[in-house]
């Protein structure tokens, strides 16, 4: 941790991310107002002593929405994140490990999945599945694995010929005991500061997919879906699409710089 506090990109991502996890922790709780309650007297206002960051065209307050929709945000970017991480590292671990044909088979569906924006795959796959949080959550972790595959794949094959994993094999160790013990533990950081940064990629890609009406649906208060409801009265009231916007804008870029020092962290000859 200090070797990435070290770092300007480090302290900024930190300092981002605590204030977007801990908002995600007790945004809940601590928010003002119930965030579905309406103000009919108080649409579309500005920031004020009564609603700090403003109301939305129905009057409810903009800051308790956003802290009631921290925790779906960055849980849904964390999770789909996970869900690419780990089916993408199990197939790319199997065909780094087994190599020759199978290799290639595996590698030639991935890059022709790889071929496809992410976005692009991500709405191709969300328009089969249909809309909802849990379908866009699926989705993107889905547009995720090729990527992570073929990361989780390089990662392996940089170590497989190290001399513990030699002196392994030469002992007569199994193979899945070699990849559990010797490859895998080697292999993780570069999979890990992947995964940091993409976190930032899937919220948002889920944001987009909000905006889209093809994430979350209203009431919801996910960050994406309050830019899509508050876009028509954004002359009258910028704050609507400007809040939840900074708050995206935020959380990915506290992931991004996050992961950028964490990289550095791993391999300090990328910070000379």
């Amino acid at each position: 941790m200090g070797r990435i506090l070290s770092t300007s990109n480090g302290v900024a991502g930190v300092i981002l991310l605590t204030i977007v996890l801990t908002a995600a922790l007790f945004g809940p709780w601590i928010a003002p107002y119930d965030p579905q309650l309406f103000h009919s007297q108080a649409r579309l206002q500005g920031p004020s002593a009564t609603h700090w960051l403003g109301t939305d065209q129905f009057g409810r307050d903009l800051l308790s929405r956003i802290l009631n929709g921290a925790p779906s945000t960055v849980l849904f970017g964390m999770g789909a994140t996970s869900l690419g991480v780990c089916a993408g590292t199990v197939i790319g671990v199997i065909a780094g490990v087994a190599g020759g044909r199978t290799d290639g088979v595996i590698m030639r569906i991935l890059d022709g999945m790889l071929a496809m924006p992410e976005l692009l795959f991500t709405l191709l796959i969300v328009t089969f599945l249909g809309g909802g949080t849990l379908q866009a959550l699926l989705a993107v972790g889905v547009a995720f694995t090729p990527g992570m595959a073929r990361i989780a794949r390089s990662a392996v094959l940089s170590v497989r010929t190290r001399e513990y994993v030699l002196a392994a094999r030469a002992r007569g160790e199994s193979r899945s005991w070699i990849v559990l013990r010797e490859v895998l533990p080697n292999a993780i950081g570069p999979i890990i500061v992947e995964a940091t940064i993409r976190v930032s990629f899937a919220i948002m890609i889920g944001a987009t997919l909000g905006f889209l009406g093809l994430g979350a649906q209203p009431p919801s208060t996910e960050w994406g879906l309050m830019v899509s409801e508050a876009r028509q009265f954004m002359f009258r009231n910028p704050w609507g699409v400007i809040i939840p916007g900074i708050a995206i804008a935020m959380t990915a870029m506290g992931f991004n710089l996050f992961g950028d020092a964490l990289r550095d962290a791993f391999d300090p000859k990328r910070s000379l």
